[in-house]
């Protein structure tokens, strides 16, 4: 599918979508652009198409891409006034990698598709670094045969590319995903915070267990933040918030105990207390400071 550019549009060009897009267009794709924020420079100055709204996107694209931070913002994108629904023709396909409801995703999975269309949801996991270094690990839901002609324009973001079940099953796997990160963050934290009160340097603690079966992504590059106290986004802990929302109320209508979830949010809860909603979720590592009253680096006595 790739052997051609194709027309694909992109809706959404923050910290994951711009590079996402810069990927696509490096692959030689036409790109036709839309997003509610400040064009990014990077952006702004190549060949994409920047159009005036979400319906102008998918009059223009054959391929049709939202990355936005929420349901209700999926949910405007798409059947807004100016949404994309508004400029589809039959045989588009329209492709969520946004994180958000598995059961909204159905209903707009079968709202598009009665337009004659194809719909995918496809969220991703791998944060800003993934989506620089076209790593990304990409969870799919949606139709067999729509799933293996997109692979290849996946191909071009990320490596990991599951096709998980039909429609909304992609967004479960991301809920289960943010439940383990989380989880892992708050373990992460834990150790260093442990390593570091007992006097030992967290950096080095780090690095050796880094040989071990403690190793991880995250605490390699979440751990790392911790450490040098580089808290900016990354990952905001307001958008892990809102995927551990979608964990816990699902759990609650599946009659699901998750209470290890349910701590990390409280501790993600403490965060945004402190000004922190804005902070990268690694940031999770100073709500167990305060409750300790001693931070990663500081002189132990």
């Amino acid at each position: 599918m790739t052997n051609h550019p194709l027309r694909i549009g992109f809706i959404g060009l923050g910290i994951m979508g711009t590079p996402m897009v810069c990927h696509l267009m490096k692959a030689g794709h036409q790109l036709f652009v839309f997003t509610r924020g400040k064009m990014p420079e990077e952006i702004a100055h190549s060949t994409a198409t920047q159009c005036l709204d979400a319906k102008g996107v998918a009059q223009r694209a054959d391929i049709i891409i939202t990355m936005v931070p929420d349901t209700p913002d999926v949910a405007e994108v798409l059947f807004g006034e100016t949404g994309v629904a508004q400029g589809l023709t039959a045989g588009k396909v329209v492709v969520d990698m946004s994180s958000i409801s598995p059961v909204d995703t159905k209903q707009f999975a079968r709202k598009i598709e009665a337009l004659g269309c194809d719909y995918l949801d496809a969220p991703v996991s791998g944060g800003d670094v993934g989506a620089r270094n076209a790593t990304l690990s990409i969870m799919v839901g949606g139709k067999p045969e729509v799933f293996e002609r997109l692979k290849p324009v996946f191909g071009l973001m990320g490596k990991n590319i599951t096709l998980v079940g039909g429609s909304g099953d992609g967004q479960t796997c991301k809920v289960a995903n943010q439940i383990v990160v989380a989880l892992t963050i708050q373990a992460v934290a834990e150790g260093l915070l442990f390593a570091a009160k007992a006097g030992a340097d967290p950096a080095q603690v780090r690095f050796a267990l880094m040989g071990g079966l403690a190793t991880s992504r995250i605490l390699d590059i979440l751990g790392d933040r911790m450490i040098k106290r580089s808290f900016d986004p990354g990952f905001r802990i307001a958008l892990h918030q809102k995927d551990l929302n979608l964990a816990l109320g699902a759990a609650k209508a599946l009659g699901l105990a998750l209470p290890a979830t349910a701590n990390a949010q409280q501790l993600f809860s403490a965060c945004v207390s402190h000004g922190g909603a804005a902070w990268d979720h690694s940031g999770m590592v100073r709500a167990l400071e305060k409750l300790s009253n001693f931070e990663i680096g500081q002189a132990t006595a």
